[in-house]
Parts: structure tokens; sequence; C-alpha cells
């Protein structure tokens, strides 16, 4: 570990325990070295004891920087895995962190764009409207035509914090293996490597920009969602400019039932929206927090989402889109043998796993789970007890499904939050088998046909002429294949000539040998010169 990591861990080991977090770690006869471990080499006390145990945990990861702030933004999603006083406190780490001064960020802004903000906006607030884990948002409107739009600022400095833990990370990711049995299989230094790459896509906004746009253009019209328009002319790498938004954030609970919101319905099309993200434009939203999701004030009984911060996004391969469709179908349909077949096929367990005795597992783990309500089981629950039972038979963490096993936490944590009786599964099951269908009906091969049509008519013209390299080459590639033969004929004569020759030569020298322990003259010198001359031949026919 090099001195700048040992800091950083110094910093953050500090951190919790200032802010008292080592009450966390449970008080029992395993876990006592680590408490004694912590009290005796740091001796540091909780400067914040008049603070509930949630309070602490915010200020802590807000403290440590963006990296943690994250990782508390997913918890807080999470209300069936952390108590009220605790989710209700990380919740705030979605857009009220502590911002940085305005006119800083004016500063920033007018480096960018290369002049005054006044130039382009009028009415810029310095105060800012929402401020987040990487940049933060400020208010002001467009002098072309009058729009309000929100400027959004990187955060000075903070690549420099990012890439700092991010290099803890790789170190604690290089002793997984080591100081666990199955660490290698968790396969840490890629889930590293994933989430890095997802935070330093954040820092760069004209990729949000892109997002954004793109994103836009999948939901143009739709009566789900609706995406802001980005004002591509004023962006620049670390500041974004798009519409202004009205809208009631989805966390806010009271003010969505006092406009009259169907919750119902806005859970279930939480739903829809990720997996229309997903299998129809395999381009999904993956920070889907509360703090970047807001439902307008439009259409209460027909509620429409309003989506922001397309920093990170996620993409499948058509093999994972096909792979997952049919493993929460066939888990959807309680058929363990489906679900085990696939895990083989697609590659995420080895190939010479037994499918009957991991079907057997799966089967131990979900039947207990599936005796209760669907409206009371969690997803979430069932991919982590689908995980532990897999680790026996070699399973990998898929880096590549990373950020969807992130975002479906966060869409189930959000839904259960809006209507605790979201039935997360039967909500997405009629979705998937028409995706399904489609892939692999007649639809899916009218769409290939309508596809691919233009190229086989743009290579039509050139069958006969490709035909004829096609046989020509097949000709050459035999002659090739003739001459290679034989030469490889040729050099097994040889060799067995020179087996035969070295033959030879070793019996005339061991006659040699036999006749000179017997003190019989002239024979012994014939015999051992003419065993050289053939053991020498025998070498040039090798050569």
């Amino acid at each position: 570990m090099t001195p700048s990591e040992f800091c950083r861990l110094y910093v953050i080991v500090r951190v919790f325990l200032t802010h008292g977090l080592d009450e966390l770690i449970p008080k029992m006869r395993l876990t006592w070295p680590l408490r004694m471990w912590c009290r005796s080499l740091f001796w540091m006390r909780n400067k914040h004891p008049d603070k509930a145990l949630g309070e602490r945990l915010r200020l802590a990861l807000q403290t440590l920087g963006p990296v943690w702030i994250k990782f508390g933004q997913m918890m807080s999603t999470r209300r069936d895995l952390f108590p009220p006083v605790i989710a209700d406190q990380l919740a705030l780490l979605q857009d009220q962190v502590a911002p940085f001064d305005g006119e800083l960020a004016r500063q920033h802004i007018e480096a960018s764009m290369g002049g005054k903000l006044e130039q382009w906006f009028d009415d810029f607030d310095p105060q800012a409207l929402a401020s987040a884990s990487i940049a933060q948002v400020h208010t002001a409107v467009l002098k072309s035509n009058g729009q309000e739009v929100v400027l959004k600022v990187i955060r000075p400095d903070i690549k420099p914090i990012i890439e700092a833990d991010i290099r803890l990370m790789y170190r604690i990711a290089g002793w997984v293996p080591k100081l666990l049995p199955d660490g290698r299989r968790l396969r840490p230094r890629e889930v590293v490597r994933e989430y890095e790459k997802t935070l330093l896509d954040e820092l760069n906004l004209l990729r949000e920009a892109a997002n954004t746009i793109q994103l836009r253009r999948n939901f143009d019209n739709s009566p789900m969602m609706y995406v802001p328009e980005v004002f591509s002319d004023y962006c620049h790498e670390n500041v974004l400019v798009m519409e202004r938004i009205f809208g009631i954030s989805i966390a806010d609970i009271d003010a969505l039932e006092a406009n009259g919101t169907n919750m119902k319905v806005l859970a279930e099309r939480g739903v829809q929206i990720f997996f229309t993200q997903v299998f129809r434009d395999s381009f999904f939203h993956a920070d889907m927090h509360p703090g970047n999701i807001f439902v307008s004030y439009a259409t209460p009984e027909n509620p429409q989402y309003i989506g922001i911060d397309c920093g990170i996004v996620g993409s499948l391969s058509k093999g994972d889109k096909r792979y997952l469709a049919e493993n929460f179908i066939a888990f959807f349909n309680r058929d363990y043998r489906k679900v085990a077949e696939l895990h083989v096929d697609s590659g995420w367990v080895p190939l010479d796993t037994n499918v009957e005795e991991f079907e057997f597992a799966i089967r131990t783990v979900c039947e207990p789970i599936f005796e209760k309500p669907l409206s009371e089981i969690s997803f979430g629950h069932v991919l982590m007890n689908l995980f532990n039972t897999a680790r026996r038979f070699n399973m990998e963490v898929q880096p590549q499904l990373v950020l969807l096993q992130k975002t479906l936490l966060y869409i189930e944590g959000l839904g259960r939050q809006l209507y605790p009786q979201l039935d997360l599964w039967t909500t997405a099951k009629p979705f998937l088998e028409t995706w399904m269908r489609d892939q692999v009906g007649i639809p899916a091969l009218a769409r290939a046909l309508k596809e691919k049509a233009p190229y086989w008519i743009e290579k039509l013209p050139e069958l006969p002429e490709l035909f004829y390299d096609s046989l020509r080459q097949h000709k050459e590639l035999q002659n090739s294949i003739d001459k290679l033969n034989a030469q490889i004929g040729h050099r097994q004569e040889k060799q067995n000539q020179s087996r035969y020759l070295f033959g030879v030569g070793a019996t005339l020298l061991i006659g040699a040998t036999i006749l000179l322990a017997n003190h019989i003259p002239v024979w012994p010198v014939c015999l051992a010169g003419a065993g050289a001359v053939v053991w020498l031949i025998g070498w040039q026919k090798a050569a």
C-alpha cells in the first residue's frame, strides 16, 4: 500500500470513528478483535454524541466525498433493508449535499464558456437550486428565447478525490481473493473498474448531454416519462445547460397524494419504464435515485415521470438481454430447471456444472420465498439468495450486469415506497413475455429480413464474383494442404531413416565395446568407426 493510499484509508477510518459509526459493528465474539483494534489503534471518540445514528452516517458519507455519497444514495432507496431513521437521513444525500459557493460556480461557468454569463443568460441565481455529490445546479433564463434553464456545473477539484478513493478500492479489491476463500469468483477488480468508469463518465457533462438527448428521443411523446431538452450549443465538459422542469419529487409522498396522484399506477409505471429502457431500447438510466426523478403536476390520474441527471447510463448486449429476460420469466413461472440451464448456457456458471444439483439448490432457496404473497417478495432478497446459492457452483460476478442490478434495486425501493402493495413480478411478467414473443416469433423474423434486405440487395450483384473467389480460394487452400502433407510425409520418411541409422550405429558401437572387453584386436576400432560414420549419416538425415 502506497503512502497516499494508507493516508486515505486512515482518513476513512477516522471519519467513521469520529462520527461514532463503530457502533454499527455487531457486539459479538467474532467482532471483538475488530472493535478492540479500532479503539486501541485509533483511540478516537465520537464527536457527535448528540446526533442520531442516521444523521451521523449521512454526515460521515458526505464528508468522505462523492464515492461514498453515491453509496449512501443507493442505500437510501432500500427502505425494506434499513429503518426509517437511517433511510430518511440518507435520502438527503440525493440532492441536498452542502453546496459550494455560487460565485465560484459562476467563475467556473464563465471560464468554460469564454465570457461573462450576461452574454447568454439573464437572472443567474448564485444560490444553488440543488446540490449533489458530483455537481450542483443554478437557475437562469436564456437571452435568446426567454426559456427558463438550469446550469449544472461540476464541483471544483473533485477529480483527485475520486481518483484517490478508486485507487484505494483497487487496492482492497486486490486483497479480496487472498482474504476470502471464493474472493476470486467475485471478480472485485472488474467490479471496481466498472464503478470507476461510471464515476469518471459523470465528470464529463458532454457525455451526460448526449445521454439525455438519446433518452429524450427514446421517450418522445411518451405518456410514461418526460426528459428535459438540452441546449447543446451552451454545453461544455464541466457545464450543462438544459430546460428547467417543474414537478414533485418522487420522494415527497405527501405532495404526490395532495396532488391526487394515482400511486398504484405511478409505482407500476416506474417498473414499466425500467423494463422498456432495458429490453426495448437497451439504453437505461442507471442512476434512478429519488433525487433524479420527479412527477409532473399534470394528469395525476395518469402520472408522468420526469427524469434528469443522465450521467450514468447502461446497456446490454442482445445475448445478455435474451438470457436475462428468460431468467426473469423462468423465475416468475418457478421453472428452476430453466434457470439452472440458462446460467450454464450464458456462461455465468462453468459448463461442467451439474444442472440437477444446481436446480435443486435454487429450488431449496426460492420455494420458501414464493410461499409468501408476491406483493411481499423483495426482488433484491431473491437475487441475494440466488447469488449466495450460486457461490457453491463457482458463479462469477458479471460486471456488465452490476449497473442493471443496482438500477433494479432502485426501482424496487421506489416502488415499495410509493405503493407498498406493488407486485413487481406481476407487473413485469406480461412485459417480458410480450418482449420474448416479439424476439422469437414471426414478427422478429420479418423485422430481421427487413433490416438485412438492403445489405443483401447491395451484395447481390457481387455474388457471382464472390462465388468464383471462394472456389479459387478453396483450390489454393487445397493445394497448400497437399504441399504441406507432402512436406510432412517427406519429413517423416527422413526421420524414420535417421532413427534406423541411429539404431545401426548404436548396435555397432555396442559390438565394438563387447569386442574390446574381450581383448579382440582390430575389430573394435573398425566397428566403432563404422558406428560413428552411420551416426553421422543419421544426423545429416535428421537435419
